[in-house]
């Protein structure tokens, strides 16, 4: 990748890592729940997933290249029905019916990123803009790794710290922050499904 395309690269790592997506609004919703030492085992997940995902693309993507594009818009579907899940537990979690244990954890977390369309979409269009016009070599594509790690799993961290930062307003108003964040986490869904 050219530098002189960095800066290009830099802000849509900014736009899509820091926007409300379904990553963030779990490790905020976490982080209100659970405070941070819970949440950073479904941090940790998330951190997981994110790298496994994008090691998986970078191999399809040297492999296959632009090609696989019109399959992995698939996976949407996926985690759309993962999301409207995991908003339904969201939901229900607020009327004392769920484990949180159990939705604080490091297969949630992993789950969760492994079916994030948002950041498959993301880090695919990242290599097939940033990368292939340029090279397809695995060791070119595995570069980008780490710095998408910002968009990602690093965004997540910060979503996280933010609900760590609004525990005492979860604690007054626990029911309706968890109806909030189950409709938010739906809506994440519905936009999945249908772009």
């Amino acid at each position: 990748m050219p530098l002189s395309l960095l800066p290009a690269l830099l802000l849509q790592i900014l736009v899509v890592g820091y926007t409300p997506g379904p990553a963030n609004i779990y490790a905020l919703t976490m982080g209100v729940k659970y405070g941070k030492t819970h949440a950073m085992r479904a941090w940790a997940g998330l951190f997981a997933g994110f790298t496994l995902a994008a090691l998986v693309i970078v191999i399809l993507t040297h492999f296959i290249g632009a090609v696989m594009g019109k399959y992995i818009v698939w996976l949407k579907y996926l985690g759309a029905l993962y999301l409207f899940w995991l908003a339904l537990k969201t939901w229900k979690s607020g009327m004392g019916k769920t484990d949180g244990r159990k939705s604080c954890s490091f297969l949630s977390g992993f789950v969760m990123q492994l079916t994030n369309a948002k950041m498959l979409l993301f880090e695919l269009t990242v290599y097939s803009t940033f990368v292939l016009p340029y090279s397809n070599r695995i060791s070119n594509l595995l570069e980008l790794v780490p710095l998408l790690w910002v968009a990602g799993p690093v965004a997540n961290l910060v979503w996280l710290e933010a609900g760590n930062g609004l525990r005492g307003l979860f604690n007054k108003y626990g029911e309706q922050i968890d109806l909030v964040a189950a409709l938010a986490l739906a809506t994440c869904a519905f936009f999945v499904a249908i772009l």
